[in-house]
């Protein structure tokens, strides 16, 4: 393996974590902003109150004494998922994808019975799966019924997309499909491929699991140069309009395509990790800096996503 020095990744323009965490998420955001982040049930009602698209909220648990209601909640729904408020890292979510007789079925095709649905549940409200281990609150929402012109790209769960926002412009983009390995969940570190995405028109760059570059899909065997996301400036807009409802200088946020809603939010992340960067073969230290110079300038969503297209597209980097 060959090692690049740190002189080689500063001419290329890599953000690494120091300066991610000093320069970009310590001067950028706010901490008083966190938890509307940080919390996904307080990210859900703020979009709803502005109009923004996000997966339908079916109810919440927030105390112990709840969970013997759960039965009531979800009499009539035969797909959902429960995730934690506070969590972060895919941690604590749990996908149904049918219902048979008094059993629940995940994506992997494993069977789960009521008391294992409500002990999972009480497990997130004691604080599992949050951040700090803090007491938490469980979210049930719908599950999103993806476009199927996806369903190639994605194994037993859901793919999502990554935008990253700086001061309202999206700047770098990716595809995350969740894998065997990743337990159906999009998530890098568990196994999923990150995909890079090309801001100017949604087409695939270069694809990566584990950090290696892949060609094919690991479960389905399809190639991912022939993907091109639909609906691509749909998606920026979705992005990057959660800068106006934020107000965090530098964020991730993580949209889904559905099948009969389009675009919706599906998490913001104000600590979003570094790994878009393998994923396009692209640093963002040099487009960030980009953006610096122009911050200042005060322009409406289509206008920031038209100049992001226009200098950050392939033909750009």
């Amino acid at each position: 393996m060959k090692w690049a020095t740190p002189s080689q990744l500063r001419r290329q323009g890599i953000l690494g974590m120091n300066s991610r965490n000093i320069d970009y998420i310590g001067r950028g955001n706010d901490r008083r902003l966190y938890p509307l982040v940080d919390n996904k049930l307080k990210t859900k009602k703020a979009a709803i109150q502005l109009g923004m698209s996000v997966p339908k909220l079916i109810g919440v648990v927030e105390i112990q004494h709840e969970v013997q209601l759960l039965e009531e909640l979800l009499h009539g729904s035969k797909k959902f998922v429960i995730k934690p408020a506070q969590g972060s890292g895919g941690k604590g979510i749990l996908v149904i994808i049918d219902r048979q007789g008094d059993n629940f079925i995940k994506t992997t095709g494993a069977t789960l019975s009521f008391q294992d649905v409500r002990r999972h549940t009480s497990n997130i409200l004691s604080g599992l799966y949050s951040l700090g281990g803090r007491p938490d609150v469980a979210m049930i929402e719908d599950m999103i019924d993806f476009d199927p012109i996806l369903s190639n790209y994605s194994y037993e769960g859901v793919p999502d997309i990554r935008v990253i926002i700086y001061h309202g412009y999206p700047v770098m983009a990716m595809m995350r499909c969740s894998t065997h390995a990743s337990d159906g969940k999009a998530n890098l570190h568990q196994g999923a491929v990150g995909v890079g995405i090309d801001i100017a028109n949604g087409h695939s760059l270069y694809a990566v699991q584990n950090d290696i570059k892949v060609e094919t899909h690991p479960d389905t065997g399809c190639h991912f140069h022939e993907l091109k996301l639909p609906r691509w400036n749909e998606v920026l807009q979705l992005a990057s309009a959660c800068y106006e409802m934020t107000k965090l200088g530098y964020f991730g946020a993580d949209i889904v395509l559905d099948k009969k809603n389009g675009p919706v939010i599906l998490e913001l992340n104000a600590r979003p990790g570094l790994t878009i960067q393998i994923a396009n073969q692209a640093g963002l230290q040099k487009r960030l800096k980009q953006i610096d110079r122009m911050k200042t300038i005060k322009q409406p969503i289509n206008d920031r996503i038209r100049l992001a297209q226009q200098l950050f597209g392939t033909q750009q980097t």
